[in-house]
């Protein structure tokens, strides 16, 4: 596996994750009508950041 493959591969896993923990907030949110715990909030910002700096490095 390439380099560049492995990174995409990365970045998928990484958006996958991302993509599940908000739509898991959302429903909270929205059906629950109950707002997301703040460590919540900065675990996904923490993910968040890891994926952009794993898409920046070079």
């Amino acid at each position: 596996m390439t380099d560049i493959t492995k990174k995409k591969e990365d970045v998928k896993m990484h958006l996958k994750d991302l993509r599940q923990d908000l739509k898991k907030m959302h429903l909270t949110v929205t059906e629950e009508l109950i707002l997301p715990n703040t460590d919540e909030v900065k675990k996904l910002i923490n993910k968040m950041d890891q994926l952009l700096n794993l898409i920046e490095s070079k």
